[in-house]
């Protein structure tokens, strides 16, 4: 065997690192529940593959319910869409920021739901539209709101993304999870309740799994902020307090209607919004009724709002619910955080 080389007076020091950068590597281990929570995550993992897609039969349904079911998962994609990739970027950021090794994974674990997530509305889609969400030319005046509508959807979609993509890195873990937090308690209520009201088995055991994944997401973002809240600076609380209004309004597009403060959409988009829904509604995807949604929302919002409250942060107003608090003011793009 060879020898070592030791140069006179001892190995050179490798250069520092620069950082924000993934090296040097390290698996350190700070907060055992998050790594409890990530191996729990492998062991539920699906395949929405193996969701009986061959029961799902355009035939059971009516053209504006197909229409209608293509609509509601449209809208679903513009949030579940971009998660893997809000998530994949959050990760890589984990990684830079040398975040302890639970909390990288618990990322990778939510980017991997979400892509399964995503999968279902493209099945979905594709089953009973082909060529859905936008590349398919529309005909009857139905399909022509619908096609419309879903455009503008996603160019408020990219809004937010250009948004996102500029601002990820300056937000700090407790401003993150805590908009990660309210999506996923909203999330997790709304598809507990679609599971129940499906009528549909293939709907209903979709989800059933996702809901499962939302509500885990939930525990992730709450086991997070125990660790990260206690020792909040008062700028950190306001930016707190903005973002849980920016959440209710972005989310608010599939959890219930949109509200003003940073949608761009055009004035005849809300009705043909609402007569698409109910089309979905008439099918049996389980999409809630509008007084459904709107407690939905007051339930998650009252359950976020004692959590953040114990915290010393102030909860904002919510007038579309009839919810006092702090006034926030009008919200840019990069004020909107993922929140599903």
């Amino acid at each position: 065997m060879a020898d070592l080389t030791i140069p006179e007076g001892g190995f050179w020091p490798a250069p520092e690192i620069p950082q924000p950068n993934i090296y040097p590597m390290e698996w350190r281990v700070e907060t055992e529940k998050l790594a409890a929570i990530y191996e729990k995550s492998k062991r539920v993992v699906w395949n929405p593959a193996d969701l009986p897609w061959d029961d799902l039969d355009p035939n059971d349904f009516t053209v504006e319910q197909r229409l209608g079911i293509m609509y509601w998962f449209s809208v679903l994609a513009n949030f579940d869409a971009s998660g893997p990739a809000v998530f994949a970027r959050a990760t890589i950021q984990a990684f830079e920021k040398h975040e302890e090794d639970p909390v990288r994974k618990c990322f990778f674990s939510i980017t991997r739901d979400e892509m399964n997530h995503e999968e279902c509305c493209q099945r979905s889609i594709a089953k009973l539209w082909p060529g859905g969400p936008l590349n398919w030319t529309p005909v009857t005046d139905l399909e022509k709101a619908a096609h419309n509508n879903i455009g503008w959807l996603y160019h408020n979609g990219g809004r937010y993304w250009t948004g996102y993509s500029g601002a990820v890195g300056k937000y700090s873990l407790p401003v993150l999870f805590t908009s990660f937090m309210m999506g996923e308690m909203a999330a997790s209520t709304l598809f507990r309740g679609m599971a129940t009201g499906a009528r549909h088995p293939v709907f209903q055991d979709m989800f059933q799994r996702i809901g499962r994944d939302e509500s885990r997401h939930l525990q992730i973002c709450m086991t997070i902020l125990e660790n990260e809240w206690p020792g909040l600076t008062d700028d950190t609380r306001s930016l707190i307090t903005r973002q849980l209004r920016a959440g209710f309004v972005f989310l608010s597009m599939i959890l219930w209607e949109p509200p003003g403060g940073f949608w761009e959409l055009p004035p005849y988009f809300l009705h043909n919004h609402r007569v698409l829904m109910d089309h979905a509604r008439d099918a049996g995807l389980g999409v809630l009724s509008y007084e459904a949604q709107a407690e939905n929302w007051r339930v998650a919002m009252a359950k976020i709002r004692v959590i953040v409250e114990r915290w010393g942060i102030e909860f904002p107003a919510i007038p579309e619910l009839d919810i006092e608090g702090v006034e926030v003011g009008f919200l840019d793009p990069e004020d909107i955080i993922p929140v599903f």
